[in-house]
């Protein structure tokens, strides 16, 4: 049987602070708490007898709940290919250069008629294909990015694409390279807590469009792509979400953002006989804007800690880790939280090279790489954690079904 925790925890901590305060946790009994202090918000559930379960670090109480596993997963990349030779003709750089501060080599980007959603779309049909699961059994569609299609939101197009007849709800989930982390925990959440039985998770993404090619510092790190993975309900002897911990800080949204702006366009109307500043000007998002050395510094920092939280969470210790899979940022953060973590370089799951940074589809996209080559299988465990722009980051240790 599964034994769960709910807590939730109104905070945010600061990059510089340390701030406590105290958590309401919620169990399936209906029953709360405040009796624990936390710093952040958790949900952990593991299955008694479970090989890796460390004995010394059990959580109490033991309530039976509904378990959720990953039984499908798949991916899409553009067929066009940008190398690093390729970028160093438009801008004032070398492969070298790029490979020995980022490992990345080549990145994918949409050209022409081709579309986010496209990919999104190919990507979930992969995912149910593995799953054999059919688009109308799916309750749920979840899709994680920054960049949608439609200012207000792309999910909808992704569910009527796959064909699902029954219309189940789907909405985006905007919280840039942290997304499918996010998106995730809350599919496990919708399957525990509100009888969802077919959660899809899609990360998609495509920051081409607002990345200045002109910028060394940032045209040299991005792609696009999308990921899915269908998560479902099952017994919970079978349960493959054990933990997670989320956080975000929105002080450190000045390091990493892409902001909307006015357009510099003279105002069509004038001022003559009119309410003065309107009607507004007409709008549209920056380019990406990042301060890489910060951002380096806070994901070293932030992910191993929020990585040993979520094991905290599930009652797992780091030797239950089989891979660690983190967003594909870049490739010294992958070796630093790895090094921190104490986590052999052949555990660590990297395509970061031939990709670059697909923001909220890179853990997606690595997964599905990983699972269809057969390195990682069936049974094992895998830490995730996600980084990025709001600032937002958080983990979850997940097993593959």
């Amino acid at each position: 049987m599964a034994n769960a925790s709910w807590g939730f925890t109104p905070t945010v901590p600061h990059l510089d602070r340390t701030r406590i305060f105290p958590s309401i946790t919620i169990f399936r009994s209906g029953f709360y708490s405040t009796d624990r202090i936390s710093k952040r918000v958790s949900c952990a559930s593991t299955a008694n007898g479970a090989d890796k379960l460390s004995p010394s670090e059990s959580r109490s109480p033991r309530v039976v709940g509904k378990g959720c596993k990953l039984v499908g997963c798949g991916s899409s990349v553009p067929n066009l290919q940008v190398s690093n030779d390729d970028l160093s003709k438009i801008v004032d750089t070398n492969d070298e250069w790029i490979s020995v501060r980022t490992g990345i080599r080549n990145r994918r980007v949409l050209t022409g008629k081709d579309r986010m959603t496209g990919l999104a779309i190919e990507a979930a049909q992969k995912a149910l294909k593995m799953a054999d699961v059919d688009p109308d059994d799916v309750d749920l569609v979840l899709l994680c990015t920054s960049t949608p299609d439609d200012l207000f939101g792309s999910a909808p197009q992704i569910q009527a694409g796959l064909g699902c007849k029954g219309n189940p709800l789907a909405f985006d989930i905007t919280a840039a390279c942290s997304g499918f982390i996010l998106g995730l925990v809350s599919a496990s959440c919708y399957i525990r807590g509100g009888g969802f039985r077919n959660v899809l998770v899609i990360g998609a993404d495509a920051l081409s469009r607002y990345v200045d090619w002109t910028d060394r510092g940032t045209c040299i790190l991005f792609g696009d792509a999308a990921g899915a993975v269908l998560l479902q309900a099952c017994e919970s002897e079978e349960d493959g979400m054990f933990g997670f911990d989320l956080h975000s800080d929105g002080e450190g949204n000045r390091h990493l953002n892409a902001s909307i702006k006015e357009n510099e366009t003279e105002d069509l109307f004038g001022t003559n006989g009119t309410i003065p500043g309107f009607p507004p000007k007409s709008s549209s998002y920056s380019y990406v804007q990042m301060n890489g050395k910060e951002v380096f510094k806070f994901a070293c920092r932030v992910v191993p800690q929020s990585i040993e939280l979520a094991l905290q969470n599930a009652g797992l210790t780091r030797s239950s880790i089989d891979w660690l899979l983190l967003h594909q940022a870049n490739q010294r953060i992958l070796d630093g939280v790895a090094t921190r973590l104490e986590i052999p370089t052949e555990r660590v799951i990297s395509n970061l090279a031939n990709y670059g940074n697909t923001s909220a589809a890179s853990i997606p996209l690595a997964l599905d790489e990983a699972v269809r080559s057969g390195k990682i299988k069936s049974g094992e465990t895998i830490a995730a954690a996600g980084f990025g722009a709001g600032l937002t980051w958080g983990s979850a240790i997940i097993r593959w079904n």
